[in-house]
């Protein structure tokens, strides 16, 4: 492992093109209005004049102090991924949505397991065949489930821990005698205190439940025990990744809004973003390459509403200069020594062309720590340049509300009948189903798939983006096959292209496709 150094500290460095001069009155704004102090003095009068939103943020700014905070807990979760070891399980499957599982999974990703430790496995889609995959060849009394559920009342880390907990049960019942003779002890909880706790069932019986603070949010909880707890078991040097998370946090206290390494890209982002050039590409080297779905759902939940935001477009194949819009801005984000001459031609030649380029280089992957930092700096900066509450998410909790009621309505009425749909269109393995725009416009060649899908795409707006949502289990050949429609529909339309997986994007970018 390398140091932190100043290349991980530095500030991103700036091809802004047409964007250049709003960045530079968004500096000269951050300067005068002294936005670096004020955000680690919790001035909420960044984001908000309104006195009851102005609570609610200061309720949510906790991530300034995880760091330190959690550095001083790094001796007892070591201790625990030891015992974890040490007891022989072999597995450690994290099961929750959002932010809950995003940043265990970059971690996993990056680093891998080390020697001796545990496999990690991420459950974060409802699909039968996606649960199956996760566990149904995992051997009950040697796996440990951690259920990642901020709020504990969110449905789809309930029904996963349900599907688990019957598992173990089952497994324990067959067997006569073992160490631990109740499901509990192969279970433990990520969440906040109180209520939260007490929402998610069996709690009391689990192994071991690690409470965070409750002044942090799910999209800002990379470096708590959401994210710290996987890392103990698959054997990451806590301290390092906390000390370059520190290290960051600390350059981001620089007030020349220039030099500071997240307030300099929250402005960037910002300003671009105002000016129309607010699909954010991002251009990151394999080895971290999974970092894309954690920036993806912090940028996208926090800025996405009232009608703004900015939308990360994370894994869309590479394309020729002339396939990009002129709404696009991208981001470079490289590992030292890492192989990636195919990004960095295309991240020139996009340059060259007149589109925004950031580029940041990242000098060892344990240097994630301070990125984390960074990236959270840098959007909650980015809110305040499109004057929203980063640190909401209205639509979320309004569609987790529709889903309650949803599931109320088919318990009492014994149904999950929905409104009749006819489809618009089908042939070659595809139904097309439509609004009633598209029944009403109908004309020659309507009930064609081709047509219809022709019709369907040419109702977009200009520098609109395009998004693939799959309610089906996630696979290695669905998400090729993502990739190459999304290069498709960009070549064809010039529209940036994004794609998800239900209902786990719902918890990710669903507040920007909603709100945004």
């Amino acid at each position: 492992m390398t140091d932190s150094g100043s290349t991980a500290l530095a500030a991103p460095r700036f091809a802004l093109a047409d964007g250049a001069v709003a960045y530079e009155a968004a500096v000269e704004r951050a300067r005068a209005g002294e936005w670096a102090n004020r955000l680690f003095a919790r001035d909420v009068g960044l984001w908000t004049t309104d006195q009851r939103v102005g609570q609610a943020i200061s309720e949510r700014l906790g991530w300034l102090d995880a760091p330190a905070h959690f550095t001083d807990r790094t001796a007892g979760l070591e201790g625990f991924g030891d015992a974890i070891v040490e007891e022989g399980y072999t597995t450690v499957v994290v099961a929750g949505m959002g932010g809950s599982t995003l940043a265990p999974d970059v971690l996993d990703r990056t680093f891998g397991t080390l020697e001796g430790y545990p496999e990690v496995r991420i459950l974060d889609s409802t699909d039968p065949v996606a649960v199956a995959a996760t566990l149904d060849d995992l051997d009950p009394i040697r796996t440990l489930v951690i259920i990642a559920s901020k709020s504990g009342t969110t449905t789809e880390p309930n029904a996963f821990l349900a599907y688990a907990w019957a598992r173990a049960e089952a497994a324990l019942e067959a067997i006569r005698h073992h160490v631990y003779e109740h499901p509990g002890a192969y279970f433990a909880a990520i969440t906040d205190p109180g209520k939260s706790v007490e929402a998610i069932a069996h709690t009391d019986d689990f192994r071991e439940v690690f409470t965070n603070p409750p002044d942090i949010g799910g999209r800002y909880s990379a470096l708590t025990y959401v994210g710290l707890v996987p890392a103990s078991l698959i054997g990451i040097d806590l301290d390092a990744l906390l000390a370059s998370a520190s290290s960051m946090l600390a350059a981001c206290r620089e007030p020349d809004p220039a030099i500071n390494p997240g307030l300099s890209l929250g402005l960037a982002l910002g300003s671009l973003a105002a000016a129309g050039r607010d699909k954010l590409t991002f251009l990151i080297d394999d080895e971290i390459g999974s970092f894309g779905a954690w920036l993806e759902q912090l940028i996208a939940e926090s800025t996405g509403k009232h009608g703004v935001g900015i939308v990360p477009v994370d894994l869309e194949p590479l394309g020729e200069a002339a396939a990009y819009g002129d709404d696009r801005a991208f981001v470079r984000i490289t590992l030292t020594g890492s192989e990636g001459a195919d990004r960095d031609a295309l991240a020139s030649l996009l340059e060259g062309t007149g589109h925004p380029v950031i580029r940041i280089e990242i000098s060892d992957p344990i240097d994630l720590g301070a990125e984390f930092v960074r990236w959270e700096v840098a959007t909650a900066f980015a809110g305040a340049v499109l004057g929203i509450d980063p640190f909401d998410q209205p639509n979320v909790e309004e569609a987790k509300q529709l889903t309650r009621d949803a599931l109320d309505s088919i318990g009492r009425h014994k149904t999950s009948d929905g409104p009749a749909s006819e489809p618009i269109a089908a042939g070659d393995g595809l139904v097309l189903f439509g609004d009633a725009a598209l029944r009403l416009t109908a004309g020659a060649g309507a009930g064609d798939v081709v047509v219809e899908l022709a019709r369907h795409l040419a109702r977009r707006r200009p520098n609109a983006y395009l998004c693939l949502q799959g309610f089906i289990a996630p696979t290695a050949a669905r998400t090729e096959a993502f990739a190459r429609l999304r290069a498709v529909l960009r070549d064809r339309t010039r529209n940036a292209t994004t794609a998800g997986y239900g209902p786990r994007f719902l918890h990710s970018t669903g507040q920007l496709h909603k709100g945004g």
